[in-house]
């Protein structure tokens, strides 16, 4: 069985003296984690032993009891009557950061180690120490009750005393036959919040070699993430290479559109200031817009990517490895357009590989070289082109691809995504593996392709454009900011208000 776990966040509605109430027990709890934190310094062993343990031994060298009088770093010189779910779920914290990072001090001795036996000059800095803490208060058991639907009692440090305070609850409700972890009080701006962790147990899925290897019937999801109006292009493939699904999600331009518009508002109101303070945010309300639009817009996507595998039951769901991309040189605004796209599609990845696997299906990426250059049928190199230009050169971005070897001719992104799937297949079946492709030239296109040779002839049906009633093809309609992803059956849509 394997387990996933998901984060429910639900506002907090309370009276106002509460927001003064919530900060100091924070800072409390921090002042506490900190204490600790200096004690496992003090005692490094601790981190040899298991939690359970560990906690054992630090409340041993610092809570104050009958049965020991005198501990030897006492808590209570620096905070009285702490109670004991609350200083635990402290030294959890400080557990947390320590192994951290003890963790990462090791790692920067082991290279620099390495870098004085190889004889080379080693300039990075070792880690240091939390110097300042601003942990969200995780709430055990004792430290909340009665908890409906609506409310909940919370036991908080007002400054002077422990209290009881109920606070409404509004925002998503709990799933029911999940198990529930340790909330915890996170602020947010002026807002507190309550996150609560939810775990699900479910059967977990195989191992990706073993599905390909083993199991006919096994479905592969092969994703191509764009920058332009198709911000994915998913194909459901089989082991044996038969496309039986295609879906095209579009709503790219009008995401680009409104984060260049944004951009662009803010390059002016820099050149009217000429003056960014050091250390400030400035347009902070621009910034937040295309954070929360980019935010949205990855989730809505993913969430359809995963909706879209899972009805067609595969069970692995493939990606490019697009990690060293770069913005090309421009205005500011259409550089800083570009570059947030490709942060996009990383938490598109990000997203989708979570969200698939609640769902029991795992996510995997392969190489990324030639898979828009390369044809899916002979793999041969192929042209890439506009509507109403001629079939010929290398054009990026453009819509239509055209294989002079095979004929084949269709749409480009989903070409590149039956060659994502067909990666993933040869990485389990060397025998599969395509010829090795020379660099190719933007302004010939084709001219550097070498002849593909194959005995048997393509292994799948020519990429053609798909039609809204074709088999095998899906075209989604509207899909609004609004709704919930799971109640959408059209085309992302994005209606911005600028």
């Amino acid at each position: 069985m394997a387990k996933a776990t998901t984060t429910i966040k639900q506002v907090l509605n309370y009276q106002p003296a509460h927001v003064a109430w919530f900060a100091v027990n924070q800072v409390l709890f921090n002042q506490v984690a900190a204490f600790y934190f200096d004690v496992i310094q003090a005692h490094i062993n601790v981190l040899d032993h298991s939690s359970k343990e560990a906690l054992t031994i630090l409340e041993q060298l610092t809570h104050t009891t009958k049965s020991n009088p005198t501990p030897v770093m006492p808590l209570s010189d620096m905070a009285e009557d702490v109670p004991a779910y609350f200083r635990r779920a402290a030294i959890h914290a400080a557990l947390g950061c320590a192994h951290a990072f003890y963790a990462h001090l090791e790692k920067w001795r082991q290279r620099k180690e390495k870098a004085r036996t190889q004889g080379k000059k080693f300039y990075e800095r070792p880690p240091v120490p939390p110097r300042s803490w601003n942990k969200a208060v995780t709430l055990y058991q004792g430290m909340w009750k009665e908890r409906t639907s609506s409310s909940l009692m919370i036991k908080v440090w007002t400054g002077t005393c422990w209290s009881w305070i109920k606070v409404r609850i509004t925002g998503r409700a709990l799933p029911a036959g999940r198990e529930l972890g340790s909330p915890q009080l996170v602020q947010k701006g002026k807002q507190w919040w309550l996150h609560t962790p939810v775990e699900k147990l479910f059967q977990s899925p195989g191992n990706i070699e073993k599905q390909v290897t083993t199991n006919p019937g096994t479905k592969i999801c092969a994703v191509d993430l764009n920058i332009n109006e198709h911000i994915a292009v998913c194909t459901i493939q089989t082991v044996e290479g038969t496309i039986l699904a295609t879906k095209f999600i579009g709503g790219g331009n009008e995401i680009s559109g409104f984060r260049k518009c944004q951009l662009g508002r803010i390059a002016r109101n820099r050149s009217q200031t000429g003056i960014i303070a050091e250390g400030e945010q400035d347009n902070v309300d621009l910034w937040k817009k295309i954070r929360q639009v980019d935010e949205q817009a990855a989730h809505l996507i993913s969430a359809r990517i995963v909706q879209f595998a899972r009805q067609h039951e595969a069970t692995i769901v493939v990606f490019e490895h697009l990690g060293n991309l770069r913005p090309a040189r421009g205005k500011y605004s259409r550089r800083g357009n570009t570059k947030r796209a490709y942060w996009m599609k990383g938490r598109i990845f990000t997203y989708a590989k979570y969200k698939a696997y609640t769902m029991g299906m795992v996510t995997s990426r392969v190489s990324p070289r030639n898979t828009s250059r390369e044809c899916a049928c002979c793999r041969s190199l192929i042209a890439r082109y506009d509507t109403g230009k001629p079939a010929e050169g290398y054009t990026p971005g453009a819509p239509l691809a055209f294989c002079f070897q095979c004929g084949m001719k269709g749409n480009a992104d989903r070409n590149a995504s039956l060659v994502i799937g067909q990666r993933l297949r040869a990485r389990y079946h060397p025998k599969e593996k395509p010829q090795a492709l020379r660099r190719v030239s933007k302004d010939t296109g084709v001219a550097l392709s070498q002849d593909a040779k194959c005995e048997e002839g393509p292994s799948i049906l020519l990429a053609g454009h798909g039609e809204s009633n074709e088999h095998g093809t899906a075209q989604d309609g509207v899909f609004r900011m609004d709704e919930h992803a799971s109640d959408i059956p059209h085309q992302l849509r994005f209606p911005f208000e600028l």
